[in-house]
């Protein structure tokens, strides 16, 4: 018995009906040529939804605080632009946003260099529109991910 099957909680993942007919799917990021671990390799989901959260709120507090004069009921339209502008600026220039940098995490292009600005720009507008993050592949990239030709990695 291997360990999905003992531990019921496990839900089983997109390659799990390939691996119970023994083919070898690989780890999360092999196609791509990462590690399996540690620097460089595919990042946790985990911490990549917790460092969304994090720039979510910072935009929050900047939208409050600055734009929207102190009225919530505007200040969550003006959130989604403040979130927009600041990803698109910190991945297009230093590849992570500060909820990223926080969590040792940095969105890269598939060939392992920097993103170039209309790609980072093109990811969060799609990021943006959410359903294409809630979409993921054999990797865990999400839409926005895979049409920007990126991929978020561990530092």
């Amino acid at each position: 018995m291997d360990k999905r099957q003992a531990n019921s909680s496990r839900l089983p993942g997109p390659g799990a009906a390939g691996e119970d007919m023994g083919v070898d799917v690989g780890y999360r990021g092999q196609g791509l040529g990462l590690p399996e671990t540690g620097p460089g390799s595919i990042a946790p989901l985990g911490r990549r939804v917790v460092a969304i959260l994090l720039d979510w709120g910072m935009c929050a507090l900047i939208a409050y605080g600055l734009i929207a004069d102190r009225q919530a009921a505007s200040a969550s339209n003006w959130t989604l632009v403040v979130f927009v502008v600041m990803a698109a600026l910190a991945v297009g220039t230093q590849g992570m946003t500060p909820g990223k940098r926080l969590l040792g995490l940095r969105v890269i292009a598939l060939n392992g260099g920097r993103l170039p600005f209309a790609r980072a720009v093109l990811r969060t507008l799609l990021l943006g529109l959410l359903i294409p993050a809630l979409v993921w592949d054999r990797d865990t990239r999400g839409l926005h991910d895979r049409f920007s030709g990126a991929v978020q990695i561990r530092v």
